[in-house]
């Protein structure tokens, strides 16, 4: 289901969103990537599988992937969990590993209305705070991370 809401709102919840992102990983150069099929980034951005126990903690950091923002997923222990973004909880038994991965690089690539923040990307934005400038959401390893964990959620 595609999610449209009113320019206002959206302004209101992007800005919730990144407020709640306060962290950035320190400049790095970014690793080369293919998005393959305008669908998804085949190709392990580190070259080896990620740690999917690393990645749950990635994700409901609220200080780092902060996916709770948006999305729900299976983390009872964290209460308020988004009703913005589709739930997670089977994201591994509806989307590949490179979709997923595509999605947490660059989300605009598969739906450039979507308000999901690129948690891999570290230039082309307006209006940054000076201490973001060059600087990406993940790392490239937590990136792999997340990904390997949202490949563990098959649902019920």
């Amino acid at each position: 289901m595609a999610w449209r809401l009113h320019s206002s709102l959206r302004v209101v919840l992007s800005a919730a969103i990144f407020a709640a992102l306060p962290l950035a990983v320190a400049a790095e150069e970014l690793v080369a990537y293919k998005i393959t099929n305008k669908t998804s980034i085949e190709n392990s951005l580190t070259g080896k599988p990620g740690d999917p126990v690393n990645g749950r903690k990635v994700a409901i950091n609220r200080k780092q992937g902060n996916c709770l923002a948006c999305h729900a997923l299976p983390v009872p222990e964290q209460p308020f969990h988004g009703e913005v973004g589709p739930d997670l909880s089977a994201a591994g038994s509806t989307l590949s590993e490179g979709a997923i991965r595509l999605r947490i690089v660059n989300p605009k690539a598969v739906n450039p209305d979507t308000f999901m923040p690129a948690f891999y990307r570290n230039d082309g934005f307006t209006r940054v705070a000076k201490k973001f400038q060059g600087k990406t959401i993940l790392s490239a390893e937590q990136v792999e991370d997340v990904v390997a964990y949202l490949m563990t959620l098959k649902g019920n």
